[in-house]
């Protein structure tokens, strides 16, 4: 028997699927999912860039099932690396269907971001990762 897959990374963002965010077949827009990806791997990388950083790539995103009206959409994230100036933060979202049920996972990535200085202009990454008040 194999084991339930679980969610990989920190629950960085969660929310409400509202009925402004569907498409013409009821479900929600694949788009908004990617925006909420997007928000919650910014959190992340910014946090270990102790700065700005700005989305360069989004990798390997793979729809898995669709997000419904009154779904809670739970965001995941994690580091998978770091690089001189760039990171991969690895990204689950799931869903709670209908704000309590079963737990399912909807879709994943890896989105590529760059750490850059107040020009625009990309910076190195810290070697260690800075520490917060609410770490």
């Amino acid at each position: 028997m194999t084991e339930p897959e679980t969610p990989r990374g920190e629950l960085t963002l969660r929310t409400l699927a509202m009925p402004a965010d569907v498409n013409v077949n009821g479900d929600i827009f694949g788009g908004w999912v990617l925006s909420q990806m997007d928000i919650a791997t910014g959190i992340v990388a910014g946090t270990r860039a102790d700065g700005r950083v700005a989305t360069v790539a989004v990798d390997a995103m793979k729809f898995i099932r669709p997000v419904k009206v009154g779904d809670v959409l739970c965001i995941y994230a994690r580091i998978e690396r770091v690089g001189r100036t760039s990171m991969g933060i690895g990204v689950e979202a799931w869903v709670l269907r209908g704000r309590i049920g079963e737990r399912e996972k909807v879709t994943e990535a890896i989105f590529t971001y760059v750490a850059i200085d107040e020009d625009g202009r990309p910076r190195e990454v810290p070697e260690t990762a800075p520490t917060h008040a609410w770490d």
